[in-house]
C-alpha cells in the first residue's frame, strides 16, 4: 500500500516538473516576441517537447537526454535564446541512473552544437564573445546538475547497502534463534516424548502377548506418541533449515480425521471443489488449523461428533470445523494459545478466522485463506 502511494506521488511529481518546465520554456520563448513563422512555430514545438519529454526520464534517462539535447539545439537554431533547462533535468536523471559516461559524451556534443546553433540563428552578429561567455555558464550548470545526480545516486547506493546489511544481520540473528530453539526442543522434549512412545508400545506389546484386550486409550497414547515424535522431528528439521518443505498439508487431513476417531470422536471430512496445488505456507496452515481444532474438540468440548469441511476455490481455501459439544454463546470459552496461534497464522497469510460457539450449541472454527495456485512439480 505504501509503495503504491509512493508511486502515485512520484508520477504526480513527474507531471508537475514536466508541465512546469514546458510552460516556463514556452513563456520565455513567447517573451521573445517572435513572429508566427514556420520556423517560430517549430521552435515553440521544440520548447514544449523538451519539457514534456521529462515525463519519461525515470524509465528512459538516456533517451530523454538525447531528446532534450536535440530539442535544445533545435530551438536555439530556430532563434529562441532560451536556457536549456529541460536538458539540465535530463542530465541529473541520467547521472542518477548511473549513465555517467554517456551523459558526459552527450553534454560535450550539446555544448559544441549550442553556440553554432545560436550563431546560425542570425540573432548574434558578434557571435564568438557571446558564445564563450554563454558556454562557461552552461558548463557550470551542467556540472552542477551532474554533481547533484551523482550525489543522490551515491546516497541511494549507501542506503541500499545499509538496508541489505540490516537484512543480512536480521536473517543471521533469526537463523541463530531458530537453531537455539531447535536445540532447546531437542534437549527438553525429544527424550520425554521418546519415553512416552516406548512405554506405550511396551504396554501394548505386553497386553497382546498375554492375550488381553488392548484398551483403546492405550492405543491412542501409542499413536499420539508416534505422531508427536514425527511432528517434533519435522519441526526440528524446519527450524534447522528454513527452506524445508512442510511435511503436512491438505493430503494428510484424512490421517487427522482417522486419528480423531481413534480418540472416540466421530469425525467426518468433506472436501468440495477442485483441489489444486497451493503455496506451502497455506497448505501447512490448513493442516495446523484442522489439527488444533480437532485436538481442542477432543480435549475440551465434550463432543460426540465433529465435521471438517474444506471448500477449494480458485482464489481461496475455506475451512470449517464444527462440533456438537457443550459450548454455547453464554459459556464462550476463553481463547487459549491454540486459537491465538491459529489466528496469527491466518492473519500472516492475509486471511480471516472466526472461532466461536454456535447458537444451537457446539463450537465452530471458520477460516478463509487467499491463495494463488501454483504448478505441481513432478
Amino acid at each position: 500500500m505504501k509503495a503504491d502511494a509512493a508511486g502515485v506521488w512520484a508520477r504526480f511529481g513527474d507531471w508537475i516538473i514536466a508541465v512546469g518546465v514546458a510552460a516556463a520554456l514556452l513563456i520565455t520563448g513567447l517573451a521573445g516576441r517572435h513572429s508566427a513563422s514556420s520556423c517560430g512555430l517549430l521552435g515553440y514545438g521544440l520548447l514544449v517537447a523538451s519539457g514534456i519529454a521529462l515525463l519519461a526520464r525515470r524509465r528512459y534517462p538516456v533517451a530523454v537526454l538525447a531528446v532534450t539535447g536535440l530539442c535544445a539545439v533545435g530551438y536555439q537554431a530556430a532563434g529562441f535564446d532560451v536556457a536549456v533547462v529541460a536538458y539540465l533535468f535530463a542530465v541529473y536523471a541520467a547521472v542518477r541512473a548511473g549513465h555517467r559516461t554517456v551523459t558526459v559524451a552527450a553534454s560535450v556534443v550539446v555544448l559544441a552544437l549550442l553556440p553554432l546553433a545560436a550563431l546560425a540563428s542570425g540573432l548574434h552578429d558578434t557571435g564568438e564573445a557571446f558564445a564563450q561567455a554563454r558556454g562557461a555558464l552552461e558548463i557550470a550548470w551542467l556540472i552542477a546538475a551532474g554533481a547533484a545526480g551523482e550525489a543522490l545516486r551515491q546516497a541511494e547506493r549507501r542506503a541500499d547497502e545499509a538496508e541489505r546489511t540490516r537484512e543480512e544481520t536480521a536473517r543471521h540473528r533469526a537463523d541463530e534463534e531458530r537453531l537455539r530453539i531447535a536445540r532447546e526442543l531437542h534437549d527438553s522434549l525429544t527424550h520425554q516424548i521418546s519415553v512416552i512412545k516406548v512405554q506405550a508400545e511396551v504396554a501394548v506389546h505386553v497386553a497382546r502377548r498375554r492375550g488381553e484386550d488392548v484398551p483403546p486409550s492405550l492405543l491412542a497414547i501409542q499413536e499420539a506418541g508416534r505422531e508427536a515424535s514425527r511432528e517434533l522431528r519435522a519441526t526440528l528439521e524446519a527450524l534447522r533449515d528454513d527452506d524445508t518443505t512442510p511435511p503436512r498439508g491438505l493430503d494428510h487431513l484424512p490421517e487427522l480425521v482417522e486419528r480423531a476417531r481413534v480418540f472416540g470422536l466421530d469425525t467426518t471430512l468433506t472436501i468440495e471443489g477442485e483441489q489444486h496445488a497451493v503455496p506451502a505456507a497455506v497448505d501447512r496452515t490448513v493442516y495446523r488449523i484442522v489439527q488444533e481444532s480437532l485436538t481442542n474438540v477432543a480435549r475440551h468440548a465434550d463432543a460426540a461428533t465433529a465435521s471438517v469441511r474444506i471448500t477449494c476455490r480458485p482464489d481461496a481455501l475455506a475451512i470449517r470445523i464444527d462440533d456438537n459439544g457443550r459450548a454455547t454463546p453464554a459459556t464462550a470459552p476463553k481463547p487459549g494459545l491454540g486459537l491465538l496461534g491459529m489466528r496469527e497464522r491466518v492473519t500472516a497469510l492475509g486471511g480471516r478466522l472466526r472461532a466461536e460457539p454456535r447458537g444451537e450449541g457446539g463450537f465452530t472454527v471458520q477460516a478463509e485463506l487467499p491463495v494463488v495456485p501454483v504448478e505441481r512439480t513432478s
